[in-house]
């Protein structure tokens, strides 16, 4: 009997580390969006900042809403309805190809962060439910390896079936009819399709298999409500932990603008035959460099303290991101895309960090620490704002301002845990 509940966990392991890398995969096209639809709609950097908004939105918007309705529904129904609402996002995509209406291709973007913020809420308890607890870690660390995996092969594909087919360059386009151009930026919007029709079938086929799949249910929701009943009136008295939020809003803010402007500025930097497809390479290997530090913060982060962690990855991140605003061509641009691997143990060390001390209200913090993931809608238009008044490369000094209050926050903020106000 025992032997086959192992056999059973390995299966739903399975199903829920798959789930961990499409929120990677989903989450990783919005690197490729924003310079698609930059072209396709003829949107200046600040407004084409608005794809990790809506994106990212989500999280604050529908973190709540989900863990409500997966309290009423349960975590496997959870995971079903989350697919088929990621499923109705992807679809919205072809109206949106069609009108070639940038509103429309963000509500269809906010949908299907809708439904990645529901499976994200259903998913995690899961990681740490399906084996023994003291291997949850390790578990959660193969989940983050997976969402990594996905940011890293989003790129790659998605680079390939929407960017690949573009034939003109700016200076083409902008020379072209107006009817001439209007035909072409039309044809243009209509090869987000096929992908996101792809995605859609796939989301399908892995609902049907969540679906006869024998994931336990499990009672999380009646615990958390319990400990947040049961917590104190303003969890934000805890001066470390407030800290903490802020420190995760800036990590994933600086995070997410590196990533999604990334092709938008191997074109500001002039290099010779760079593509908005050649530039999807860089951003896989942004991908890829996370997911190697990943691995590498699986050996690393239990042997050091996570203030350790935090001051050598965001001292390295400054660096790598002064080196590149100070240089030119692939230098800067190879630079930037380092930086990912610095970003990979920020999550696992700020989180510990930022809850510590917290006792029953731990969970409640948890919560926010979760919402705190706007930082990827918020700190992306602030970059998006100065890319277009002092270009894409003196931008980049918003998220090393990011990653010098994560180094603060390192050094000294973790440290105020005694301290209420």
């Amino acid at each position: 009997m025992n032997q086959e509940k192992k056999v059973s966990y390995k299966v739903q392991l399975i199903i829920i580390t798959a789930l961990f890398f499409i929120f990677g995969f989903v989450t990783s096209l919005n690197g490729i969006l924003m310079p698609y639809l930059k072209r396709a709609c003829e949107l200046s950097d600040f407004v084409a900042a608005f794809v990790p908004f809506a994106f990212f939105s989500a999280y604050f918007i529908f973190s709540i809403p989900s863990g409500y309705i997966i309290s009423k529904i349960g975590y496997k129904n959870g995971i079903i309805l989350g697919l088929l609402i990621c499923l109705s996002g992807a679809l919205l995509f072809l109206p949106a190809a069609d009108t070639r209406i940038y509103m429309f291709f963000l509500l269809a973007l906010g949908v299907l962060a809708a439904g990645i913020t529901m499976l994200q809420v259903a998913a995690n308890p899961y990681m740490s439910l399906l084996g023994s607890p003291e291997k949850a870690s390790s578990r959660i660390s193969l989940g983050g390896t997976f969402n990594s995996f996905g940011g890293f092969i989003g790129p790659v594909i998605g680079g390939y079936l929407i960017l690949s087919k573009q034939k003109l360059s700016d200076e083409s386009i902008a020379s072209l009819s107006i009817q001439d151009r209007l035909t072409f930026l039309t044809q243009e919007a209509a090869a987000v399709k096929l992908p996101y029709l792809v995605l859609a079938g796939c989301l399908l086929a892995f609902a049907v298999i969540v679906y006869f799949s024998q994931l336990p249910e499990v009672d999380i929701v009646t615990e958390e409500n319990e400990a947040q009943n049961n917590a104190g009136k303003n969890i934000f008295r805890h001066k470390h932990f407030l800290l903490g939020v802020v420190a995760i809003f800036m990590y994933v803010g600086a995070e997410v603008s590196i990533a999604d402007f990334m092709i938008r500025y191997g074109q500001y930097l002039n290099i010779e035959k760079f593509t908005q497809y050649s530039g999807s390479f860089f951003l896989a290997g942004y991908g890829f460099a996370a997911m190697g530090g990943r691995f590498i913060g699986i050996f690393v982060l239990p042997k050091i303290k996570a203030s350790y962690a935090i001051v050598f990855s965001t001292a390295l991140a400054i660096v790598l991101i002064l080196i590149s605003i100070f240089s030119s061509g692939y230098l800067a641009l190879v630079a930037i895309m380092m930086v990912g691997i610095c970003n990979a143990v920020l999550w696992p060390s700020i989180f510990p960090l930022a809850i510590a001390g917290l006792g029953s209200e731990t969970k409640k913090g948890s919560s926010y620490l979760i919402m705190a993931v706007v930082g990827g809608a918020i700190i992306p238009l602030v970059v998006g704002y100065y890319s277009g008044k002092i270009g894409t490369q003196s931008a980049y000094f918003v998220p090393m301002l990011c990653y010098c209050y994560i180094l603060y926050y390192g050094l000294f903020g973790y440290k105020n845990r005694p301290q209420t106000f």
